[in-house]
């Protein structure tokens, strides 16, 4: 059975489509046409696209990944981000002990074995990142990169489709970032003090992605560049940005846009238990974190990751006038991009099965397209 669909846009990972109507053929995607084409066409408002990716979820549904370190845990936040249009996200574990990391790998390795929906593989935010720029990670937990380590990471890439690990070069060496890159490790470098030179020699080593561009890194000087700069002036290198309109002004995220040599800025809600919930205060690594207006914060202050959803972040950049098919493109296909399996997320292809979300007109998410 032929069925059109349109709506008042159609975003298919690449293109923005207005005048247009996907046709379905038993679940299949077998064209987007025009509409003169699809005479009777099922007409919804808003925008239909790919489902949301999102490569740093460290929390959700009232559940913290650090505290819940289980598959229970990742099934709750899963259902959470799917709430909100994300099908398929990274479970972020900040900073701890080598115990949680091992019972993280586990957790996510059983996760996939159960086909847990929307699970597809780890991030390790660290614990090897740099003390000058630790955010609101825990300092007594942060170290240097042991020979045990890199086994671990090597043999957990092994196992899973997608790894992403989170490293400062301050405790990582380039020789460990090689046998990394080797194994199919995706390293990321953030939460780093490092210089633009540093940054440069290990993107030229295969790091090919930043975290959370302009936060907990070396910003940009009109003498030293910075690991901003270095982000900025490396083409082959993506770059995860929390566009919440707290953790980044909007104005440097239009200059980060434009820099002509930037690699692809991809959209991440960095999102901590929040997500999905109505509480107001949660724990990480034994301390506090409050939740006030929109803003996630330790009693010290200290930004502790975002209260943020996809569909948020994009009306975000919205207010700061990105073009519209960029910004989609930021929240499906670019992220989807840097996984090392993607699963053919975060874009449609013509011959596929259809998976598709609808965005409202006012861009809150209004669910998933039944085909």
């Amino acid at each position: 059975m032929m069925r059109h669909i349109t709506a008042d846009e159609i975003f298919d990972g690449e293109r923005l489509y207005q005048g247009h109507a996907l046709q379905v053929t038993h679940g299949v995607l077998t064209g987007i046409v025009p509409l003169a084409e699809a005479p009777g066409a099922e007409r919804l408002d808003g925008t239909l696209m790919p489902g949301f990716v999102d490569l740093q979820v460290n929390g959700g549904g009232g559940v913290m990944f650090n505290e819940e370190t289980s598959v229970d845990g990742l099934r709750q936040m899963a259902l959470a981000h799917a709430s909100t249009g994300t099908v398929a996200l990274l479970p972020t574990l900040i900073t701890d002990t080598p115990e949680h990391v091992a019972a993280a790998i586990e957790a996510v390795a059983e996760a996939i074995a159960g086909q847990v929906p929307g699970v597809i593989g780890l991030h390790l935010e660290g614990p090897h990142l740099s003390l000058a720029r630790k955010g609101a990670h825990d300092p007594a937990l942060i170290r240097e990169m042991t020979d045990a380590d890199e086994a671990q990471l090597i043999d957990a890439a092994g196992r899973l489709p997608n790894l992403k690990v989170t490293i400062a070069p301050e405790n990582v060496s380039l020789d460990r970032v090689q046998r990394l890159l080797a194994a199919g490790v995706i390293l990321s470098l953030g939460h780093t003090d490092c210089d633009y030179e540093t940054a440069m020699r290990y993107f030229a080593a295969g790091v090919r992605c930043a975290t959370h561009l302009f936060n907990a890194m070396s910003g940009l000087g009109n003498r030293a560049p910075g690991m901003v700069g270095a982000v900025l002036d490396a083409p082959q290198v993506s770059a995860g940005l929390i566009a919440d309109g707290i953790h980044v002004h909007p104005a440097a995220m239009r200059l980060a846009l434009a820099a002509p040599k930037q690699g692809a800025l991809f959209l991440v809600t960095d999102a901590m238990s929040t997500v999905g919930s109505e509480i107001t205060e949660f724990m990480l690594n034994g301390r506090r974190v409050l939740r006030r207006d929109g803003r996630l914060t330790l009693e010290d202050g200290t930004l502790a990751g975002a209260d943020l959803d996809m569909p948020q972040a994009l009306r975000v950049m919205q207010d700061a006038g990105v073009a519209r098919a960029r910004a989609l493109a930021m929240a499906t296909r670019y992220p989807a991009r840097m996984l090392r399996q993607d699963f053919g997320l975060g874009r449609w292809t013509i011959g596929q099965p259809l998976s598709a979300i609808r965005l409202d007109a006012s861009g809150r998410f209004a669910g998933a397209l039944e085909v």
